[in-house]
């Protein structure tokens, strides 16, 4: 069970963790600023990427794309962001819950929690889509290496903004 704890602006499970022994408490504030940035990076890698420097992937035959005017209709963008934020939300709440089980410190384990969510989510998902699907292979080659790199971008940023304090400092 969950509540939110006021005095330390946390949010705090009142059963013991199976894992690490001890109870989760998140940090709500830098969840949401973690959340924000990681949203606002991806959007900009997309926009880069998918928009402009990898686009001629998305004109391989067969053609699986909406248009332009369709992709980018007011309900569409409105969408788009939610989802993006939500999405967002749900990787850093993840990393919350498992950083002080990841590897190393500071970079190192979003880098790690990055490599994670790469494997099991986008590798893992997209890797055999050429099998079933009327798809490109360069399409799918394309979207699993962009996963990784921004999987792993979106885990240092995880990383460096929900870092661990110190025991004495104020949580936000």
């Amino acid at each position: 069970m969950w509540f939110f704890d006021r005095k330390t602006k946390n949010l705090k499970n009142l059963e013991s963790s199976r894992l690490w022994g001890d109870k989760v408490k998140i940090k709500v504030g830098k969840l949401f600023l973690a959340a924000f940035v990681i949203w606002i990076t991806g959007t900009v890698f997309a926009m880069l990427t998918c928009g402009w420097l990898f686009n001629w992937v998305y004109a391989i035959p067969p053609v699986i794309a909406k248009s332009f005017e369709a992709m980018f209709t007011p309900g569409n963008m409105v969408a788009s962001y939610i989802l993006g934020f939500l999405t967002s939300v749900i990787f850093v709440l993840v990393y919350a819950w498992l950083h002080k089980a990841l590897p190393g410190k500071g970079v190192k384990k979003g880098i790690y929690y990055g490599l994670i969510v790469w494997l099991v989510g986008a590798f893992s998902g997209m890797v055999s889509m050429p099998f079933y699907m009327n798809i490109a292979t360069a399409l799918v080659i394309y979207w699993i290496l962009q996963a990784l790199v921004l999987n792993i971008i979106i885990g240092i940023i995880a990383a460096a903004i929900y870092k661990e304090g110190k025991k004495n400092k104020k949580i936000i």
